[in-house]
């Protein structure tokens, strides 16, 4: 088993993480969907944006640090919400939590998180965003919003690009999907295990018995296990920008749409009053044909412009990754899988090592750049005229 020393980058951190969990949760978060064609597409988008070095700059007092809605943070990043989490550690979001707030970023917890928020908030001292998924009885989503608002959180994120459940076929393979079924296939993966089925399951065991969606409403608070309900409250067909005019009545503080890749839809959502807007393709983890988030980019935050803040997820593994997304217009970006790994590696200290390590190469790429502070990083550091939205930069 490999060690966070053994580990140089979130790649390393990903092939530990795989030895380390299950088959079912690895892939559950890991892969995408179908064909994994917006999966791999994420990467190759970064992949193919070249950067230029500038020479001869005196870079001794350089920075990271920066502000998001107003507010300082020690990178230009947040926690994305990673609904698994608590399965790939004993209460993985409050240890992601811990994590994120060390490092003085936000975290945002996940509508389907096996931590409640109420502890979240009082364990993990920070900036704390919550996710939701918009349920069909309305009432249920409102009663979640109210919960956040009550202990405290900064922001509301509200997931628009899940319409439908995805077509991810291998969670079925696995076993791993709403209910979870226990088939002899899934068994056996899990006690292929036994480091963590000792540090994670058997502790959920013996702390109240497995583990719960601890965020739904008390009705819905069934195990991994016993969730028959769930698929069929859960249903988002039907919401609309109706929905965000009430959640933007209901909620005080920042209000966010996640799973924007449309300029229109974008300005739309400014001019409904939504402080941030993340760019995401889901991870790649939704349609399977979707734009990568970093080529959709460009073209949503010149049409933003100052209406709101434009957020990237999707795709984020390295620090160079980020500089390239504020090249392209984005404020901050939202990394899921990248401290998921380390996550499932060690906890906190692992969610820490992922953070690092994508901080450090975010301040070498910022070195190479001669870029002193984050806002000086601006389209000049990228290869090549900008020719569509869709092309993104070429040289």
């Amino acid at each position: 088993m490999a060690s966070l020393d053994d580990c140089y980058n979130i790649f390393d951190l990903r092939a530990a993480a795989k030895k380390r969990l299950p088959r079912g949760v690895f892939e559950f978060f890991d892969r995408g969907t179908e064909d994994e064609v917006a999966l791999v597409n994420n990467r190759a988008a970064f992949e193919k944006l070249k950067l230029k070095h500038r020479a001869l700059i005196d870079m001794t007092h350089r920075t990271m640090e920066t502000t998001l809605f107003g507010k300082p943070v020690s990178m230009p990043m947040a926690i994305a919400p990673t609904g698994v989490a608590g399965m790939c550690w004993y209460h993985g979001e409050l240890e992601l939590a811990k994590a994120a707030a060390a490092a003085k970023i936000p975290f945002t917890l996940a509508t389907g998180a096996m931590t409640p928020m109420e502890e979240i908030a009082e364990k993990a001292a920070g900036r704390l965003w919550m996710q939701l998924y918009v349920w069909e009885k309305r009432e249920l989503s409102y009663e979640l919003i109210n919960r956040a608002k009550n202990c405290g959180f900064e922001a509301l994120i509200v997931t628009v690009d899940t319409a439908v459940s995805p077509n991810r076929e291998y969670n079925a393979k696995n076993g791993f999907h709403q209910p979870f079924r226990m088939t002899t296939k899934a068994t056996l993966d899990m006690l292929s295990r036994p480091r963590w089925m000792a540090t994670v399951l058997a502790r959920y065991a013996m702390n109240g018995g497995l583990p719960k969606y601890e965020n739904y409403p008390k009705h819905l608070q069934h195990s991994i296990r016993t969730d028959p309900n769930v698929n069929a409250v859960m249903r988002r067909d039907s919401l609309s920008w109706e929905d965000i005019k009430i959640f933007r009545k209901m909620w005080p503080g920042i209000l966010m749409v996640k799973g924007i890749n449309r300029p229109d839809d974008a300005v739309k959502a400014a001019e409904l009053g939504c402080e941030g807007i993340v760019v995401s393709n889901h991870g790649g983890r939704n349609m399977d044909s979707a734009v990568a988030s970093i080529d959709a980019l460009p073209e949503i935050a010149e049409a933003v412009g100052e209406k709101a803040t434009v957020l990237l997820d999707s795709g984020v593994r390295r620090g160079s990754d980020i500089a390239k997304a504020l090249a392209l217009g984005a404020k901050a970006v939202l990394t899921g899988r990248a401290t998921l790994y380390g996550t499932s590696v060690a906890g906190q200290a692992g969610a820490m090592k992922a953070i690092d390590v994508i901080k450090k190469e975010l301040d070498n790429t910022m070195v190479y750049c001669g870029c002193k502070t984050v806002d000086e990083i601006t389209p000049d550091i990228l290869f090549g005229p900008r020719v569509n939205s869709a092309a993104g930069f070429v040289g």
